[in-house]
């Protein structure tokens, strides 16, 4: 025998360990209070809020994506923001109980919930999805992004400490520590998962619907803003200008592309301008665009979560100190206009159009070249075009008036906070919602009887010869060929009958 698996064997065998524990762990927890959740809960969120900035420094040291600052927000926020979305949701026992229909709703969790955690928010997704999880009485093991392992595993860490010292079942959250496409896959198909919540690029996301099992997947999120002649024009720049450069523009709603009615675009440059936008010139832009993608589309890893600078320094030319974002002009979108993708950085598109009838056709486009059923953004005053573009778009979050970035997630909105962001049947998921703990257990229903089955319900055959119909509690039938005096020598006669008239007929 060898002294030293390969790091592939380790990876399946940890996964399988992980499961079988956790399955473990969820079965004694799912006997717990709601007391005794909301306690364990309640330790994990303060725990990660106290951890908050070391936390979001070691994300930016491991990665380089993004801004320690923004991080320390999205960790305060997937903590406590949304632990106070969460707290007074009950998910033990009776849920509700309708007395005019007679239905009872009770929770029951999924069981062992894994989830994938993508580099460009590695601690914030860990946060929100462990205490959903866990305050739905499930267990959940983590497969962090290979380049995001060491600060997902420590956020990972932080949850297990706080919520086993509160009470938790040692085992019922967890995390590979040996990361390797197989060790991912092992989890995933393993037998004692229930649930696979998917953030991640396009093929884990892929994978996890492709494993038999309940998968709730995100999508990319190309988002548009269109701004209308309506809007605060000030407002509206300095909302896209901040949006796009908190934390480097790695949240997937942030804005990706401005679609400006033609009657205001020069107004929003100069405002975009006076907000730190820095425009591209033609060689700038085609420069940026060879240093963003690669040459089959696919986004270049070492672009993503960077400063306009940084950006620069890829892209061979200079751009001034103040710059926090760059714009491109662009006038049509598809494979021949890279920068009409989505980008996990500092870029934006800029087009420009006439009226909001060719400005939501702008949207519609660039939803449908890899945005489909995420989110879009607009800035505007005039309540009908809001409603047409609330109506009309494929999108399932329709920020207005805010930073699409942290509109989308629930923080400058009143949507559920959360970092998975769902897309819908759109998107190839089954659900469009900002992903919560509603989502994370079944509900079972006490349904008693209002109403009796109609007659035709209790004949035998529409070619038996008609025999006295009899409910239960009813009088004999007159012609007393039913002998019964209680319920159960009812049902044993009605069961003879049954049998006889099938005889007859065979």
């Amino acid at each position: 025998m060898p002294d030293k698996f390969d790091l592939d064997l380790e990876s399946i065998q940890e996964a399988r360990n992980l499961a079988v524990a956790c399955r473990e762990a969820q079965r004694v927890f799912a006997s717990a209070s709601q007391a005794e959740v909301d306690r364990i809960c309640e330790a994990m969120t303060e725990a990660a809020y106290a951890e908050a900035e070391s936390l979001a420094r070691l994300a930016n040291e491991e990665t380089g994506y993004g801004v320690v600052a923004h991080k320390v927000i999205k960790n305060q926020f997937a903590s406590r923001g949304v632990w106070n979305s969460i707290r007074n949701i009950p998910t033990v026992g009776m849920l509700r109980r309708d007395e005019a229909n007679r239905i009872v709703e009770i929770a029951w969790p999924f069981g062992v919930i894994v989830a994938l955690v993508p580099s460009t928010n590695p601690t914030s997704t860990v946060i929100c999805k462990a205490l959903g999880a866990v305050k739905a009485r499930n267990g959940i093991v983590f497969s962090p992004h290979p380049a995001a392992r060491k600060s997902s595993f420590q956020a990972a860490r932080v949850m297990i400490e706080a919520g086993e010292k509160a009470g938790m079942p040692k085992g019922l959250i967890g995390s590979l520590s040996k990361l390797t496409l197989a060790g991912t896959q092992e989890l995933m198909g393993h037998w004692a998962v229930s649930l696979i919540l998917a953030t991640g690029g396009p093929g884990m996301v892929k994978a996890a619907h492709s494993m038999g099992k309940p998968a709730i997947g995100v999508g990319p999120g190309n988002v548009p803003v269109y701004v209308d002649r309506s809007a605060d024009i000030e407002y509206a720049a300095r909302c896209i200008v901040n949006s796009k450069a908190f934390d480097c523009s790695v949240i997937c709603s942030t804005e990706q592309s401005i679609v400006a009615d033609k009657p205001i675009a020069g107004q929003l440059r100069e405002a975009l301008r006076s907000h730190g936008a820095y425009f591209l010139n033609p060689i700038e832009k085609a420069a940026v665009a060879r240093a963003l993608f690669l040459p089959d589309g696919s986004i270049n890893a070492r672009s993503v979560g960077k400063t306009p600078q940084a950006i620069a320094k890829m892209a061979g030319i200079e751009v001034p100190r103040w710059a926090r974002i760059l714009i491109a002009d662009l006038d049509s979108v598809g494979k021949d206009e890279p920068l009409s993708r989505e980008k996990l950085t500092t870029v934006l598109g800029f087009y420009v159009e006439d009226g909001w009838h060719s400005g939501c056709e702008r949207c519609i486009q660039l939803l449908r070249f890899g945005g489909d059923g995420h989110s879009l953004g607009m800035h505007c005053r005039n309540e009908e075009v809001i409603m047409a573009f609330g109506l009309e778009k494929p999108a399932f979050r329709i920020i207005v008036n805010t930073w699409s970035s942290l509109g989308a997630v629930g923080a400058t909105t009143a949507l559920m906070p959360s970092f998975t962001l769902a897309p819908g049947g759109l998107g190839g998921t089954v659900v469009s919602d900002n992903i919560t703990v509603t989502h994370l257990f079944n509900v079972k229903r006490l349904a008693y009887g209002t109403t009796e089955p109609p007659p035709e319900a209790f004949s035998l055959a529409p070619d038996v010869e008609a025999q006295p119909v009899m409910t239960v509690g009813s009088s004999l039938p007159p012609n007393g060929n039913l002998n019964v005096v209680n319920e159960s020598e009812l049902v044993e006669a009605v069961v003879r009958q049954v049998i006889a008239q099938w005889n007859k007929m065979s």
